[in-house]
């Protein structure tokens, strides 16, 4: 017999983790021992070396974890929700995605040991030039979001078309009221604040689909209402007229900083959020300049801490990159004293009501899982599900955690006289 030798073959080694995704790792260990939640590996062992705490807490599944590594040491700000979109991991089985996030929203500020804390400045990147909400960026960053399609809108929004938070009554278990009910409960409450009635010259700063502009018309209010969004117009238009009331409706494709003329009332509704911190005294000054003497303005707008407002006003975030380009949250304080420095209107009532935006959001991700097989389809992939139902999970636990706020706030400007 012929014996044949074969050289010996060297299997390539493994390659070992960076420096960063081994130092990513070692963060992730640490704010998993500081939160109750199961932070599950692929063996079934878990991250902080702990045991299971069976049918009690909220389950992690890291199901790729290099990779999840690797995201986080990249950008710690913005690679877990990367890390999730990817299928790097998931709510474990029988864990809510907004109830797993939940408790990482509530410790949010001390999640991480004081020590690392300390080095936030030096993995914190700036907000993207290109982000800038100018004339052009402005309408840039509005059309990718709310022109994605009004279908996709139309498949987890209730049937007013309304985005943003519904105000529901404090009398009754949120969970058992009507989502149509309460967002028009939220329209008149805005409208009412304003002080809109028969004959008032109302301008709308942010027209969404329209059921603001359309039931201030019902009170005999002439609207002028201006957006960016060429989707949200369309068919905010075909409302209008659909209620035979296009004839007090005006809808403008317009920046806001373009408005000319003279109103009674200003509303705009979860605008504020997107205008960017460098245009907010453009806005507020739009508001002001437009404004008759003793006229009043009322936005609702999502707010959070001032002290969480400073300490992430310049740094970049997944919601920023993936949902909200050019966007960021102010804090009421930050609102006063723009208003302060830069108009002639004062802050005159704040209602707050931040738990309301949570269960809006627990109701739309409800229905845009339910109403994904409809959704489905080119531009909306299994990647834009997971982005999308990460977004909507996110803000809600926000919400629950009362790390977000939103609220009704009344702006008045002075009569010539100089009584409000």
């Amino acid at each position: 017999m012929t014996t044949i030798s074969i050289p010996a073959v060297r299997l390539p080694a493994r390659p070992r983790p960076s420096i960063r995704a081994e130092v990513a790792r070692r963060i992730l260990t640490a704010v998993a021992g500081r939160v109750p939640v199961d932070v599950r590996l692929p063996d079934g062992s878990l991250l902080d070396g702990g045991s299971p705490d069976v049918d009690v807490r909220p389950v992690l599944e890291v199901v790729r974890p290099d990779a999840l590594y690797r995201r986080i040491a990249a950008h710690p700000k913005i690679g877990i929700g990367e890390g999730y979109v990817a299928g790097d991991w998931r709510a474990g089985a029988g864990t809510d995605l907004a109830q797993l996030l939940l408790p990482f929203a509530e410790r949010l500020t001390d999640v991480l040991p004081p020590a690392l804390t300390r080095l936030r400045r030096l993995v914190d990147r700036p907000i993207p030039s290109a982000h800038r909400n100018s004339l052009l960026g402005a309408r840039r960053n509005i059309e990718s979001h709310y022109d994605l399609s009004n279908d996709l809108f139309a498949a987890f929004l209730d049937e007013t078309m309304t985005y943003s938070s519904a105000l529901f009554d404090e009398a009754r278990p949120y969970a058992d009221q009507d989502l149509v009910e309460a967002q028009m409960r939220k329209v008149r409450a805005v409208l009412d604040l304003a002080g809109v009635q028969s004959g008032t010259r109302l301008l709308e700063i942010g027209t969404g689909w329209g059921s603001l502009a359309v039931e201030a018309a019902r009170r005999g209010a002439t609207v002028t209402t201006v957006t960016l969004s060429v989707e949200q117009a369309a068919l905010a238009q075909e409302r209008a007229d659909a209620a035979g009331l296009g004839h007090l409706v005006e809808i403008r494709l317009q920046d806001y900083r373009q408005v000319r003329g003279t109103f009674d009332a200003v509303v705009s509704v979860e605008m504020i959020e997107a205008v960017g911190e460098e245009y907010w005294p453009t806005y507020f000054g739009a508001i002001d300049r437009v404004l008759r003497p003793g006229g009043v303005a009322a936005i609702q707008g999502i707010l959070m801490g001032h002290d969480r407002y400073q300490a992430t006003r310049h740094s970049y975030g997944w919601i920023q990159k993936h949902i909200f380009p050019g966007g960021l949250i102010p804090s009421l304080q930050a609102i006063s004293e723009t208003v302060e420095q830069h108009t002639e209107l004062r802050v005159t009532q704040v209602h707050a009501f931040g738990r309301h935006y949570a269960e809006t959001l627990r109701r739309w991700r409800r229905s845009f899982l339910a109403s994904w097989p409809e959704i489905y389809g080119p531009g909306f992939d299994e990647e834009f599900r997971r982005k999308w139902e990460f977004y909507l999970a996110y803000c809600e636990a926000g919400f629950d955690a009362g790390y977000l706020d939103v609220a009704h706030i009344r702006l008045t400007r002075p009569s010539r006289g100089g009584v409000a």
